[in-house]
């Protein structure tokens, strides 16, 4: 039986200048179009406009210097991006991102930012089909104590090192490679068709952002918390200015 565990997929990760999602800026981002053997990767290197800071150097290499030297114009590199990732989707193609709650959200933010569409009004739905390893690892294993960062789901699923990650398109393929031994292990998951387990995701995601809200609340911190929303925040999207 066919199934979406077969592929195609395409893989995306973005590199930025803090986790903010809708002040800070996309410095570097991958697509990795994976289908059997074949792979292809595109790249981007975005001048930011803005300073990068040094705790955001210190782990993707990238410093201000280098990115207004070398950097795309960020209104030309999202533009790409964006057109890149819906033709995908209207190919049925899923999008593959780790903590895609992340990078769907600041890309988005970032198009904002630049007066351009946002991914859900190109494809006229505001769901894209979207495989995202660190949840499928939450809700089928929620009891494995410790980190699941993606450097600790590539030992826990023996995915060999490729290079030094937080490296946009090394991210991405290791977490192309994860997916795949998640799916080996978990067979069951391979069963549902990308909408059902799209959905399952939505919900497992929901649950473990209530679940982490709370215990936050427990130890007596303040703040917003984690939205609950998932591969895109709940909140209403802000209006983001200042190119």
């Amino acid at each position: 039986m066919s199934s979406w565990c077969n592929g195609p997929f395409l893989g995306f990760d973005t590199e930025t200048t803090g986790v903010d999602v809708v002040s800070d800026r996309i410095v570097s981002a991958a697509l990795v179009h994976r289908d059997g053997d074949s792979t292809r990767v595109r790249t981007w290197l975005l001048d930011p406009g803005v300073e990068i800071p040094e705790a955001a150097s210190s782990i993707h290499g990238i410093s201000t210097e280098r990115a207004r030297a070398e950097g795309t114009a960020p209104s030309v590199a999202l533009e790409e991006m964006a057109s890149l990732i819906v033709e995908a989707q209207l190919e049925g193609v899923p999008v593959v991102a780790y903590n895609a709650a992340f990078d769907l959200a600041i890309l988005d933010n970032e198009l904002t930012r630049y007066g351009l569409p946002r991914l859900a009004d190109r494809l006229g739905r505001s769901c894209l089909p979207v495989v995202d390893p660190l949840v499928l690892d939450r809700g089928l294993d929620p009891e494995r104590e410790g980190q699941r960062k993606l450097v600790d789901l590539c030992v826990h699923y023996e995915v060999p090192e490729q290079g030094s990650l937080h490296t946009a398109e090394v991210d991405v393929v290791a977490t192309l490679d994860v997916l795949s031994r998640i799916a080996a292990r978990f067979p069951r998951i391979g069963q549902r068709t990308l909408e059902d387990l799209h959905g399952w995701q939505v919900g497992r995601y929901r649950e473990w952002a209530e679940q982490f809200n709370a215990w936050r609340l427990g130890q007596g911190l303040t703040g917003p918390g984690v939205d609950p929303g998932w591969p895109q925040p709940l909140a209403a999207a802000p209006v983001v200015t200042g190119a």
